[in-house]
């Protein structure tokens, strides 16, 4: 039923009740064949009370792919947060968000969709979620550099060499096109774990440990 919609913690519960609702319809049929009305109608409300939360379908969409991304954040800044040496905590950290993007396109592939969009397009949830990747490299390598793990002079820089250098297993629409090829996947992520312990200036006993295993 369609009525006024008040401020406060009803409006915050129901911004949430169209997410949640918006999300499982992407997760059915997908982003692009999801209109503000066919949410409405699963909500029991008009397209109009849609819009006083959100000016627009992408609108939806981007709040949907920023909780996409903050669970990968969530998962990397608990690993950050561990007693591990740097190297082994940024060999799971790579390792690990790569097979989050490799189940989400198994599992989910309406949502993995819906994030190679949105990094193609460069949304500015794409681009926060990069800066927050950058900061918990950054303090990875920083850690390192403290402890006597890594010999480099700017962990800033670093932090980005890294992401570069592993962009290959991170960006979901190269791993999709990969898809099927999970061996040769796992010993060239493991093999490039390894130049990047190195080129910090680990000796490479992580990978050699097991640490570069999903």
């Amino acid at each position: 039923m369609d009525r006024s919609i008040r401020t406060g913690k009803e409006s915050d519960d129901v911004r949430a009740r169209i997410l949640a609702t918006a999300e499982g319809l992407f997760r059915r049929v997908g982003h692009h064949r999801t209109s503000v009305a066919d949410i409405a109608a699963e909500l029991g409300m008009s397209p109009a009370n849609i819009y006083r939360f959100f000016p627009s379908r992408v609108a939806i969409e981007e709040s949907i792919c920023g909780h996409l991304l903050n669970e990968i954040i969530e998962v990397a800044s608990s690993i950050a947060r561990t007693d591990m040496r740097a190297a082994e905590k940024l060999a799971q950290l790579l390792t690990t968000v790569h097979h989050h993007t490799t189940t989400m396109l198994i599992e989910a592939k309406p949502m993995h969709d819906l994030i190679v969009i949105a990094i193609q397009e460069n949304w500015p949830v794409v681009q926060t979620h990069v800066r927050q990747i950058l900061v918990i490299l950054e303090a990875i390598i920083r850690e390192g550099v403290e402890a006597g793990e890594f010999d480099v002079q700017d962990a800033t820089q670093a932090a980005q060499q890294v992401r570069f250098a592993f962009m290959f297993f991170f960006y979901p629409a190269v791993v999709e096109l990969h898809a099927g090829r999970e061996t040769d996947i796992q010993a060239s992520m493991i093999a490039q774990i390894s130049f990047i312990l190195k080129a910090l200036g680990d000796a490479g006993e992580v990978m050699r440990g097991g640490y570069g295993q999903v």
